[in-house]
């Protein structure tokens, strides 16, 4: 086995498709002026109080320019064509030009939480209602969870490794880790490393429900009248999580071929720390969460305060945030209430699979513009006096190394420091 090349990583490019926007462009927009994008479920009929979830606006497979009526009715698998689409935005945004030398040395991982499950639940309405024969042969691609980054290949025209890492919520940053890993050994040159998820199903939402996970908007919460406020991480009324769909994409590369090809770097993928809890499948382990955390800054060859800012999990239930701040204050000690520490699911809600990529891609854009995001609709936690939320505008700070957090059930933990460039 060769040796590793220890080449530096940086990312280049990303693409994003949120409820904020159904593009990295839109959703960035959206988000300096500190809006949310939740409203009532119009993708499906629930009967549930957790009626509230983040849909990507505007989002219409069809009128994509790479579609046609039996693309979109073949992969009914939303995530395949969310994904294509968001690779494509995240090529074009880094300047990259696939060629005959390039397409071999790219990869693609692309991660979900829970693949195909709106296929599924077309193939077993067929089956059901129209007979076994009318059961699509599209069915077990759809379900697969290499086929997002497939697609993409056949698209894009690369031929490099295509796989999905399946980290639940932490997916993003495990393919943001091992993307990096791959360049700097010398695997690939170039690897689109996000997540993809659509999980706005009857079942899912119940089911999302019945654990408690996700938030019951009742007359009495302030989310019945606006929706908007439904998510608030780190809020003395956080009550649950908002169950989202997007996916995002960031362009990863080895700093040589960045200077052949005269791309232009966005931020330096500095240190991966990844652990597993092996204590429960949704209650957090606080120990091996301050392991990541830890492992991740040790592997940039910083100190805790060399960070500037940290992206938090932040989902918005109130054990886990608690969990997280209780994890923060170990890692950063007497100078965590100098730290900023703001939550994208504010204005995002929980897009599973997905969120760690479309939170790295923000993270490097507020580096690149001096910007921190808040974390909306927040009412002061006692609790958590101690942290800088960042609560509810925009602020504007220069920071140059950043933290970023992804945490998922099954007791995954994946955080991943950048630098601004």
């Amino acid at each position: 086995m060769k040796a590793p090349q220890n080449r530096r990583v940086f990312v280049i490019g990303y693409g994003a498709a949120t409820p904020l926007g159904r593009t990295f462009e839109s959703t960035w927009k959206r988000a300096v002026r500190s809006e949310a994008g939740f409203r009532k479920v119009t993708r499906c009929r629930v009967d549930s109080a957790c009626d509230v979830v983040g849909e990507i606006p505007d989002w219409y497979p069809m009128e994509l320019d790479f579609t046609d009526a039996k693309e979109v009715y073949n992969w009914n698998a939303s995530f395949v064509i969310l994904t294509m689409a968001v690779c494509k935005e995240a090529l074009e945004n880094s300047g990259v030009v696939v060629d005959n030398k390039i397409a071999p040395r790219m990869a693609c991982l692309i991660g979900s939480a829970l693949n195909g499950t709106d296929a599924f639940r077309i193939a077993m309405h067929d089956l059901e209602h129209r007979g076994p024969l009318r059961v699509s042969p599209y069915l077990l691609p759809n379900l697969c969870a290499n086929l997002p980054s497939g697609k993409a290949g056949m698209l894009l025209k690369f031929t490099g490794p295509v796989f999905s890492p399946q980290g639940a919520c932490a997916s993003g940053n495990h393919a943001i880790g091992i993307g990096a890993r791959m360049i700097r050994d010398g695997d690939c040159d170039f690897v689109l490393a996000g997540g993809a998820d659509a999980p706005i199903l009857p079942e899912l939402i119940h089911g999302f429900a019945n654990m408690n996970a996700t938030l019951k908007v009742n007359s009495r919460d302030r989310a019945y009248a606006d929706p908007a406020q439904a998510s608030r991480p780190f809020s003395g009324d956080r009550k649950g999580f908002v169950l989202s769909e997007g996916a995002g994409v960031v362009v990863l590369a080895a700093e040589e071929v960045i200077k052949a090809h005269g791309l232009t770097p966005k931020a330096e993928v500095l240190g991966i720390g990844w652990t597993s809890d092996a204590y429960h499948y949704t209650i957090p382990n606080p120990a091996t969460i301050i392991c990541a955390m830890r492992d991740a800054i040790d592997d940039a060859g910083l100190q805790p305060g060399d960070i500037q800012y940290v992206n938090a999990h932040g989902t918005s239930t109130p054990k886990g945030d608690r969990t997280e701040v209780k994890c923060l204050r170990e890692v950063f000690g007497k100078n965590i209430n100098k730290l900023p520490v703001s939550s994208n699911k504010s204005q995002l809600g929980h897009t599973l699979g997905a969120t760690a990529a479309i939170e790295a891609a923000l993270t490097i854009e507020g580096m690149r513009k001096g910007i921190i995001l808040p974390t909306i609709n927040h009412i002061p936690d006692p609790e958590l006096a101690d942290i800088d939320v960042v609560p509810n505008v925009v602020r504007k700070q220069k920071h140059e190394i950043a933290l970023s957090n992804a945490f998922g059930f099954g007791g995954t933990n994946c955080c991943v420091v950048f630098r601004g460039v």
